[in-house]
């Protein structure tokens, strides 16, 4: 796997953490590394298990900000195509050459509906989200404006109360406004059901999607009887995409934190009780850090603090090791006990981040690694596009 940047006139320690061909130790922390293999070993088994059931796999890219990454789960993985979760994200992808792209967020704002309409003429076919019926009018006369043809999804609340409408009769109304509306094209419905994700149970995850199910196949069956069909019916992440896939209503998956995996998804139990990255997924992105002090014989500073990680899943679990534990930070900090007085100065440890979508945020740069080795070192494309 080659690097997808030129990096001439660029200086490791100033301007990027590593460059290909490095050893892993000389890596400048704190940076965000990828396992290389694990994340390839992830993508495919995604893909693998879409096409044997008979699904389209929609990656979301919120997760990862990284067009290199985006087209890796197309190479590798197969997906028809990625979710974006702002008009500033999507407008990344599409530059970058990702051809099929759908907001799964509504966009109200005139100056960002201007923005979207314009986005086909990048060459990318372009969906959103709608849940209200006067939006269907800004984004109508938006891509009449431009020429071009925005699709558009009913987003049904299916219980994460947040966005989206509730009854089947709400659903067939906004589709027949999108569907007569010049310039839009009816595209199906958007079902996805975020927190659910993180219950920890694999039956009370179950118990939650059922509900959605239902919900969602009686909004397919009423716009059926009205003469509409629905391209997409998307939803399922990665604690729920078997359930989707096995409920004869959902056809797209858009499956994220599946490639990288984090702590927080390691607390989510298989049906047989076991911790999800330890049998369907393994932990591909780690927080490289470095002990920077250890004045205490028992405890270790290392230089991964507030504003390489975020913090709203828990703390990061340090990878592969169990007699050390990172326990608290600081902005520029983080405290690891170490009662075997284990580690020392410049040691590195790998931490797995708490929730890996903010805390790929922050970052710059994805540091490649295979079998100790810098392979690639890819730009978060998308970084802080917020807007």
């Amino acid at each position: 796997m080659s690097a997808a940047t030129n990096f001439d006139g660029l200086e490791v320690g100033y301007d990027i953490p590593a460059l290909p061909g490095m050893d892993e130790a000389d890596i400048q922390t704190p940076c965000l590394i990828l396992d290389l293999d694990a994340l390839e070993t992830n993508i495919k088994k995604m893909g693998d298990y879409v096409r044997a059931h008979n699904m389209r796999l929609r990656v979301h890219c919120k997760m990862h900000k990284s067009v290199d990454i985006a087209k890796l789960q197309q190479t590798l993985g197969g997906a028809v195509g990625v979710c974006c979760q702002k008009v500033s994200e999507a407008e990344v992808f599409a530059r970058g050459g990702i051809t099929d792209i759908l907001i799964t967020n509504e966009v109200t704002d005139p100056l960002k509906i201007d923005r979207l309409a314009r986005m086909p003429k990048l060459g990318a076919r372009i969906l959103c989200c709608v849940d209200d019926p006067e939006n269907v009018a800004a984004l109508s006369a938006a891509a009449v404006k431009h020429g071009t043809q925005i699709e558009a999804l009913v987003e049904i609340d299916c219980g994460a109360n947040r966005c989206g409408v509730e009854t089947a009769q709400e659903v067939v109304e906004i589709a027949q406004l999108i569907d007569a509306a010049e310039g839009l094209k009816f595209a199906g419905i958007q079902a996805y059901q975020g927190a659910m994700q993180h219950i920890d149970l694999y039956d009370d995850r179950r118990a939650a999607v059922d509900s959605a199910v239902t919900q969602v196949t009686e909004a397919v069956d009423a716009l059926r009887a009205h003469g509409l069909e629905c391209d997409i019916v998307g939803g399922g992440g990665t604690g729920s995409y078997q359930f989707e896939s096995e409920s004869g209503v959902y056809n797209e998956l858009q499956c994220g934190s599946y490639a990288f995996m984090d702590a927080d998804y390691g607390r989510i139990l298989d049906k047989s009780g076991h911790r999800i990255d330890y049998g369907e997924w393994r932990n591909a992105l780690f927080i490289l850090t470095s002990v920077m002090s250890h004045t205490k014989v028992d405890q270790a500073v290392v230089d991964a603090g507030l504003k390489v990680q975020s913090l709203d899943s828990g703390l990061p679990i340090i990878f592969g090791r169990n007699d050390v534990e990172y326990l608290n930070c600081s902005d520029e900090h983080g405290e690891v006990a170490d009662p075997r007085g284990a580690l020392k100065i410049n040691d590195k440890l790998r931490l797995v981040p708490g929730h890996c979508d903010p805390t790929c945020n922050l970052h710059d740069w994805y540091v490649g690694v295979r079998k100790g080795k810098v392979e690639s070192l890819w730009p978060v494309s998308a970084r802080g596009k917020a807007f």
